[in-house]
């Protein structure tokens, strides 16, 4: 009944596909599901990309131990899969003398947790490394260990090398039913098929807790909370280079500016939670909040250069550290859920952490053709003059710019939707080439982005979507209208 692998992954956010991409060093036959119709469509996409340096879990929990050991790990993942990781450090800032204690507090626990190079700096020295900070700022929390990466990429990256290992994906696959005979778990049923298994991973983010209910193995509850990003353009990009943050709270570290490796000033994320999973609104209160929080830290920053903002929900346990662990229940079942921040900072240590626990299933038998290497595509845009030449004479495709803004061409674009995990909606085409993420965030080469999808995935303009069936972005062809109307008279 159904296809037969050993390993069904759910989820395929950085949680996932790390998992993922680790696994594949096995000789195992691995399985990633998701809802989704691409990679990185939930939490992953929505948060800053900080690769927080550890100094705020508390001490002895699973999120100081993955976060630091998360910390190490990143240079190797870059290297070896090709992604910009940006190491700028980052800063805690007091604004008061009664805020100075808080600092102390995690000066002192990122010691205890391993943070290196960790220290409390005066305002002034702070703002030797970054000038444009507020003069109001005492002292900082200074970690040098921190930095940022473009979430998406990093995803892109591990998906395309567990891809290249042998590792498949079903996406547009929602898990309806987890399948459980005598205690052992033995695969999930999805809305694309059945999947026979011997294990069941389920990283399935803000609802992780149903397909734990599916198996007979839920321990925890997420309840979702949300965190809402602002994006400016990229001309602002020089007020600042590292992190700058307030003092965190029980629920979040604070968010605060900071610039993305491509050159955006990103600011927040705030922290509120709801009731509904599916909930990233955006409201003008939220956005009002983090400019006036941000807003603080880099006072001559230029608000009006706003070009678009985002939602996420990050997915929350009640005990508010992560919960990965086989379930006592069922066995081949794996936990790996309440995967919020920092969870990206973490994502190679908790693909570590599961892979210790799958070798303590059974013998895990390294694969000797494993190849852990990906290399990026350079993008048109960072080419030399000499290279941009050559591959329009390679490819013509590579003289029509698309995106205006971000400078991405038709030949960026095909090989995209024809890449090792494809392109298939206008969201899609954007995290992979920026097409669409500019000052006019789409305006000028959506429709053209929309007229490629359609053309090299053989279906109407019509049926081309934004993120998948229900996001449509036409209501039908003028013309056709036009047809029906002149009939109707």
């Amino acid at each position: 009944m159904g296809e037969e692998y050993d390993v069904v992954i759910v989820g395929a956010g950085i949680t996932g596909c790390g998992i993922a991409r680790e696994l594949a060093r096995y000789d195992l036959r691995i399985l990633v599901v998701d809802k989704e119709e691409d990679v990185c469509c939930g939490a992953s996409k929505a948060n800053n990309g900080m690769v927080h340096s550890g100094y705020e879990p508390k001490p002895g929990t699973l999120k100081a131990k993955l976060n630091v050991r998360g910390v190490e790990l990143y240079p190797r993942w870059a290297a070896e899969l090709d992604f910009k990781l940006v190491q700028t450090g980052s800063m805690v800032a007091a604004f008061s003398e009664e805020e100075l204690p808080a600092l102390e507090k995690f000066l002192e626990r990122g010691k205890v947790n391993g943070v290196p190079g960790i220290e409390i700096i005066s305002g002034d020295e702070a703002r030797k490394k970054e000038p444009n900070l507020s003069p109001e700022i005492i002292a900082v929390l200074w970690t040098p260990s921190a930095g940022y990466v473009e979430v998406q990429q990093v995803v892109l990256a591990l998906a395309e090398n567990a891809v290249a290992n042998g590792v498949r994906f079903l996406l547009g696959a929602e898990v309806t039913d987890v399948l459980v005979e005598g205690g052992r778990v033995q695969g999930v049923v999805t809305t694309r098929g059945t999947f026979r298994s011997r294990y069941v991973i389920n990283a399935a983010g803000v609802y992780a807790d149903k397909v734990a209910e599916m198996a007979g193995a839920r321990e925890f509850t997420i309840h979702p909370r949300r965190g809402t990003l602002i994006v400016f353009d990229k001309r602002e990009g020089k007020h600042l280079s590292c992190f700058i943050g307030a003092v965190p709270g029980e629920y979040t570290k604070g968010g605060g500016p900071m610039t993305t490796p491509d050159g955006n000033p990103l600011w927040g994320p705030s922290a509120i939670e709801v009731a509904d999973k599916e909930d990233t609104a955006v409201s003008a209160e939220d956005l009002r909040q983090v400019i006036e929080k941000d807003g603080r830290f880099i006072p001559n920053f230029p608000t009006d250069t706003v070009i678009t903002y985002f939602s996420g929900n990050r997915p929350a346990t009640y005990t508010e550290d992560f919960f990965i662990e086989p379930s006592a229940k069922v066995h081949g079942f794996v936990n790996v859920a309440g995967i919020q921040s920092p969870g990206v900072a973490s994502s190679p240590a908790i693909a570590e952490m599961v892979v210790g626990i799958m070798k303590e299933y059974e013998p895990l038998h390294e694969r000797p053709d494993f190849n852990p290497y990906r290399k990026r595509f350079v993008p048109f845009r960072e080419r030399s003059r000499e290279e941009q030449a050559a591959l329009i004479a390679a490819d013509p495709r590579f003289g029509h710019i698309i995106c205006r803004c971000e400078h991405v061409t038709e030949a960026e674009i095909v090989r995209a939707i024809h890449s090792a995990i494809p392109a298939r909606n206008v969201d899609a085409v954007k995290r992979r080439t920026r097409a669409g993420m500019g000052r006019c965030q789409g305006g000028f080469c959506g429709p053209r982005v929309a007229a490629i999808l359609a053309r090299e995935l053989g279906v109407p303009v019509t049926a081309v979507t934004k993120k998948g069936p229900g996001s449509e972005l036409f209501a039908g062809r003028i013309e056709d209208l036009r047809l029906e109307k002149g009939a109707a008279k």
